[in-house]
C-alpha cells in the first residue's frame, strides 16, 4: 500500500514535467523502494510481475538514454547535461541517479544489446502500447534536449519503435507533441507557424485536409487515448494523470488548427 501511494504521489508530483516526467518520476521513486524491499524479503522467491515491469522499465529508460546519446560515436556535454536535466526535472534523489548514471554509461558500450534490453521491456509490457509509447516520448525529449534528434539518433529512435511495435507516424506525432512545448529563439510568427504544423502533425491531418475530416481524426485520438479506455485497458490507475495530459495535449493541437481555420 506504501509502495503504490509513492508511485501516486510521484505521479501527481512531477506531472508539471508532462507524461513522461510524471511517469518517470513515480518509477524512480520507486525503484528505490524496490532495493529495500528486495533487501527486506532476501527469503522470498523473486518479485510481482508489477514490480518486475517497473524495474525493467527503468534500467532500460537510461540505458536506452545512453545508447542514444552515443549513436554519432560520442557523447556531446549537451546529451549528458539533457540526461541529468531529465533526472533532475523528475526530482531524482542521489541514489537513484546514481543508478540511472551508471545504467546510462552502460548504454554507451559499443556492444549494448539495444534490440535484447527493448525486446525484454516489450515482452514485460504484454502489448500494453501506452507504457511503450510514454518510454519513447522519454528518449524523444531526452534526444530534442541533446540534439541527437537527427541523423544517428532518430536511426536509433526508429530501431526502437520497431522493437515497441511503435509506427514511424506515432513516433512522428509524439515529436510533434514535444517539438509543441520546446521553447527556442524563433519569432512569434515562426514559432505560431511551426506550433500549427505540429498541431496538425498531431492529428494526422495536413492543412489540406477538409474540416469534417480534421473533426473525425480529433474524435478518433481523443476516443483512443481516452482515460476510462487506457485504464479498462491495463494502464494503472495511478497513472491516470498521464492519460489526462495526453489527451489534454491532443485537445490542445485540436484547438490550434480549429482557430487558424475558423472551425466552430
Amino acid at each position: 500500500m506504501a509502495l503504490q501511494g509513492k508511485i501516486l504521489g510521484g505521479l501527481f508530483g512531477f506531472f508539471v514535467g508532462g507524461p513522461a516526467g510524471a511517469l518517470l518520476g513515480g518509477l524512480a521513486g520507486h525503484q528505490v523502494d524496490l532495493q529495500i524491499e528486495r533487501k527486506e524479503q532476501a527469503g522470498r522467491a523473486g518479485i510481482s510481475p508489477a514490480r518486475a515491469v517497473q524495474e525493467t522499465f527503468f534500467r532500460a529508460t537510461f540505458q536506452a538514454m545512453g545508447h542514444l546519446a552515443k549513436s554519432d560515436g560520442r557523447v556531446s556535454e549537451q546529451e549528458i547535461h539533457a540526461a541529468r536535466q531529465v533526472m533532475q526535472q523528475f526530482g531524482l534523489g542521489q541514489p537513484e541517479t546514481r543508478l540511472a548514471m551508471e545504467l546510462f554509461n552502460a548504454g554507451k558500450a559499443r556492444d549494448f544489446p539495444l534490440e535484447a534490453t527493448l525486446g525484454q521491456l516489450h515482452a514485460q509490457l504484454r502489448g500494453r502500447g501506452d507504457l511503450a509509447r510514454m518510454f519513447i516520448q522519454i528518449q524523444i525529449q531526452a534526444a530534442l534536449w541533446g540534439g541527437a534528434m537527427h541523423g544517428p539518433g532518430r536511426a536509433v529512435l526508429e530501431r526502437m519503435c520497431r522493437v515497441l511495435e511503435i509506427s514511424t507516424l506515432e513516433l512522428a506525432r509524439m515529436e510533434a507533441l514535444l517539438r509543441m512545448q520546446q521553447p527556442d529563439g524563433q519569432t512569434p510568427g515562426q514559432r505560431a507557424a511551426e506550433k500549427l504544423g505540429s498541431a496538425y502533425e498531431v492529428l494526422g491531418v495536413g492543412p489540406e485536409t477538409s474540416d469534417a475530416d480534421v473533426k473525425k481524426a480529433y474524435r478518433r485520438l481523443m476516443n483512443q487515448n481516452h482515460p476510462d479506455k487506457l485504464v479498462a485497458k491495463g494502464l494503472p490507475e495511478s497513472m491516470m494523470k498521464v492519460a489526462e495530459e495526453k489527451t489534454r495535449q491532443v485537445r490542445a493541437a485540436y484547438e490550434l488548427v480549429s482557430e487558424a481555420r475558423g472551425i466552430k
